[in-house]
């Protein structure tokens, strides 16, 4: 027994001397597990998703779309955007301006609240809504939460509906005089102060009798018959034509994922010519080390080049994702994503002092990149603060590359920003590999 125990010490023993392991074992699930939690409410919390950006555009007069713009400004699941932040000067958003910046990526959603959200004739409300579905369950999401802030609000915008309709047809006085009556009553019968009961009546208080009480207000039928007096039309911005959405959506995280896990264990081979001597013979010949660390960028782009377009043939071949028909493109936000992933897998060489340690470090760094650059689940679903850390990671970028090319069909000329900022990452990433190369990091 005490021979078992002293082995067991040994196994213990090298076990927290190898820090990749103790990494890969703790850190890479607890960090996983941190996500997640967000992402799905692990923590006992109701989280939700939270700074989902909703264009917005009002243009009714009535104060009922005033009253269901602030209602969609207290929902913490979005971010209301009302005015044209990218004009100059800014102006209040348009429906032209709100399709123009889902077109460009602002935002996914819009609610439109046209000049007649208030019918000429009869009770009820209308509405638009304009959407980018890149991601169904964000989509379902927001439509979800959308279609619940406007039915629960339903009640006191039909009662200012029915107040508009009656000022059209009886005029101000003689609509004032109904109210004073009916409050009136209500009054006599129930008690209460006239006055106020007007006040509330003439603020559309009265659609409250449609929606009764707060218990009863989401019960079916009541929500059937809100849904014939709420006529909302649901516009696609991008996407209409994208075959095989579903794929389409999914197919470059899984990509991204596979490539930066191939590089990565690329990396680990400077270890191995490293440890036969390889590089010591090559600097003895007229080779500079400049040279070797371009030979091994040069040799990850065209691998994960391959590697890309391989996958997203395999996508069209199994799935019908249409990449012939935008393969060009394709190819060009593949080279720059596969940049990117080649100086990850040199960044993960300089800063590793041996094969093991490269492993755990790309193993941690790949799996939280794909976690929270989008490649599992829509960024929209995270807390705001991760959402803007997933724009730091080359995923996200690779991730928005595909889908401005698969689904929303974007030129060369749209797609140069997004080209640009994953070419900028593989030459700071890249920039920072040769100088800690050049520190004998990996040589000596």
């Amino acid at each position: 027994m005490r021979v078992i125990l002293t082995l067991v010490r040994k196994d213990i023993a090298n076990f927290l001397r190898n820090r990749p392991a103790v990494v890969i074992t703790f850190l890479v699930p607890i960090a996983l597990i941190y996500i997640f939690g967000f992402v799905f409410g692990l923590n006992g919390k109701d989280n939700g998703p939270t700074g989902i950006r909703l264009g917005v555009v009002n243009e009714s007069a009535s104060p009922a779309a005033q009253k269901l713009v602030d209602a969609l400004k207290g929902e913490k699941t979005f971010r209301v955007i009302s005015v044209d932040y990218t004009a100059k000067p800014e102006h209040p958003l348009t429906e032209a301006d709100a399709r123009r910046l889902i077109h460009d990526r602002e935002f996914n959603f819009a609610l439109v609240i046209p000049s007649d959200f208030i019918p000429d004739r009869g009770l009820g409300l209308r509405l638009k809504i304009l959407s980018d579905p890149r991601n169904e369950i964000e989509t379902q999401t927001v439509n979800g939460l959308l279609q619940k802030t406007i039915f629960s609000n339903v009640p006191q915008l039909l009662g200012q509906s029915l107040q508009a309709s009656a000022k059209r047809f009886l005029g101000d006085e003689r609509t004032k005089k109904f109210n004073a009556d009916l409050a009136g009553a209500v009054t006599s019968a129930f008690g209460g102060d006239a006055e106020e009961t007007r006040q509330t009546i003439e603020s559309g208080g009265i659609g409250a009798v449609l929606g009764g009480d707060s218990a009863t207000a989401n019960t079916q039928p009541k929500a059937d018959f809100f849904s014939r007096l709420v006529k909302i039309e649901n516009v696609q911005i991008a996407g209409k034509d994208v075959k095989s959405p579903a794929a389409t959506r999914v197919v470059g995280g899984w990509a991204m994922m596979f490539l930066l896990f191939a590089v990565s264990a690329g990396s680990a081979a400077f270890f191995d010519e490293k440890n036969a001597g390889l590089f010591q013979r090559l600097l003895s010949a007229p080779v500079r080390r400049s040279q070797l660390l371009w030979s091994r960028f040069v040799y990850g782009i065209l691998l994960g080049l391959v590697q890309l377009t391989t996958l997203f043939c395999a996508g069209r071949l199994l799935y019908g994702i249409d990449v012939f028909g935008h393969f060009g493109n394709l190819v060009v936000v593949c080279t720059a994503a596969a940049a990117a992933c080649a100086a990850f897998g040199m960044f993960i060489a300089a800063f590793s002092p041996n094969a093991q340690a490269a492993n755990g470090l790309s193993t941690f760094l790949v799996l939280t990149m794909s976690a929270t650059g989008g490649a599992w689940f829509p960024i929209g679903l995270m807390p705001e603060f991760m959402q803007r850390i997933a724009k730091f990671t080359l995923v996200y970028w690779s991730m928005e590359g595909f889908s401005r090319v698969l689904w929303a069909g974007n030129s060369l000329v749209e797609l140069l920003p997004t080209v640009g900022i994953l070419l900028a990452i593989a030459a700071g990433v890249m920039a920072v590999a040769i100088w800690r190369f050049n520190r004998g990091a990996v040589f000596d």
